[in-house]
């Protein structure tokens, strides 16, 4: 297979992918690992569709994430996918040392704004459905500690955005079923009460 065609190959995989054709989408990727038994892409592809045929949500998750990623820098995506991967049944404490302070401070000079300069806005315009509005539709909100994430789906929760917290929240039980916090979100959003502490 030439290397247009495994490209042309890998990119049908991905869109079978996104439109949540996971079967389709492993046989795209099972082609491309025939000509190239060597394409992380593939591998890594196959794998997360499998994932998403059992029935873990944090698939997609993980794969919207690989694709940014890939859009940076394509190598290094490959490499912490696969690390991933190689750990999904660890803990909240494991996956969290493959994001290191050197990839924190990779994406913090990405194009994006970091989730406390998003608070800092939110703070001093007091109007968090504009601030909100406005960066989602100009930029990115990077998230890189636990603590900003819970804080980021509480907000998300109070300011009447259920659906996306929701769609987050599935996604980050996909990866960690047992997170206390993430669960007590999860109850608030079903029954509308506060948070347990």
């Amino acid at each position: 297979m030439k290397l247009k065609t495994l490209s042309k190959t890998l990119n049908q995989a991905n869109e079978y992918f996104l439109a949540g054709q996971y079967t389709d989408a492993i046989r795209e990727y099972s082609f491309a690992l025939e000509a190239n038994p060597l394409s992380k892409e593939a591998y890594n592809g196959a794998i997360l569709a499998d994932m998403a045929i059992s029935g873990e949500n944090g698939a997609e998750a993980l794969f919207d994430y690989y694709a940014i990623l890939r859009g940076e820098d394509a190598q290094q995506a490959d490499i912490v996918i696969s690390e991933i991967l190689e750990t999904m049944d660890g803990t909240l404490d494991q996956l969290g040392t493959l994001f290191d302070d050197t990839m924190k401070q990779r994406m913090a000079y990405e194009d994006g704004i970091m989730y406390k300069e998003f608070k800092e806005l939110v703070q001093d315009e007091n109007d968090f459905n504009r601030i909100f509005e406005n960066i989602m539709f100009s930029t990115r909100v990077i998230i890189t500690e636990k603590e900003d994430f819970v804080d980021f789906l509480d907000n998300l929760i109070d300011h009447g955005y259920k659906e996306m917290a929701l769609g987050y929240l599935e996604s980050a039980l996909g990866v960690y079923p047992n997170d206390k916090q993430l669960r007590n979100l999860l109850r608030r959003l079903a029954k509308g009460n506060p948070l347990e502490s």
